[in-house]
């Protein structure tokens, strides 16, 4: 491998259940209906896409640009006291950064990662940080890996990618790259995309013995 692509939600930040409760209230607030699917549905989206989910499919009654206006305000200020970086997650970061260039590619928007790198003091090791705001799908389609790589300057196939969700499984493996999955605990990903991971880990503290394993 000759880089590592970090997805954020779920992997680097213990965020993925603060994305769900957000969303609900502000579905609930605004005369829609949760389903249970959506949750699953909409991780990995870009903030357009999840946005227009939530007026198109759950009947939120406010335009798409106010209600990601207002979902990513509400995470904005959770995130005022420091984002929920999981355990081991910076270690491991600036492990894996003393043998490879790092990026992250995720679906958060960029002012949420820079409050992470921020907070995790990492600004200056990840070289590149892409959202998926900034491509034109989110995941499950592979345009934030393969904008990550690009701008990496590294070839996709050369780059490993660390995901937790069945969309962000199914967009690295679409990028071909080689995928460590850190399982998420509260949304487990599909087991048929699962098997398709180069390894799975239980935490993210394992992820520079499993890259080592990986050829």
């Amino acid at each position: 491998m000759d880089a590592v692509v970090f997805d954020l939600d779920g992997v680097l930040v213990d965020s993925e259940r603060m994305w769900d409760e957000v969303r609900r209230a502000v579905v609930a607030e605004h005369g829609g209906q949760w389903r249970e699917e959506a949750t699953r549905a909409i991780q990995g989206m870009s903030t357009p896409e999840w946005a227009r989910y939530l007026v198109e499919e759950l009947g939120t009654r406010l335009t798409a640009d106010e209600v990601a206006d207002t979902v990513i305000g509400r995470m904005a200020a959770r995130y005022e006291s420091g984002p929920p970086i999981l355990a081991g997650a910076e270690e491991t970061v600036r492990t894996v950064a003393e043998r490879h260039p790092v990026a992250i590619a995720s679906s958060s928007p960029p002012v949420l990662i820079e409050a992470f790198l921020s907070a995790a003091r990492l600004t200056d090791l990840v070289r590149v940080a892409v959202s998926s705001e900034q491509v034109d799908a989110g995941k499950p389609s592979p345009d934030v890996y393969l904008e990550a790589a690009r701008r990496l300057d590294i070839a996709p196939m050369r780059c490993a990618a660390v995901e937790d969700s069945t969309n962000g499984l199914r967009a690295a493996l679409a990028a071909r790259m080689a995928v460590v999955a850190v399982p998420n605990p509260h949304f487990p990903p599909d087991p048929n995309v699962l098997a398709e991971a180069a390894a799975v880990i239980d935490d993210i503290t394992e992820l520079p013995e499993a890259l080592r394993r990986i050829r």
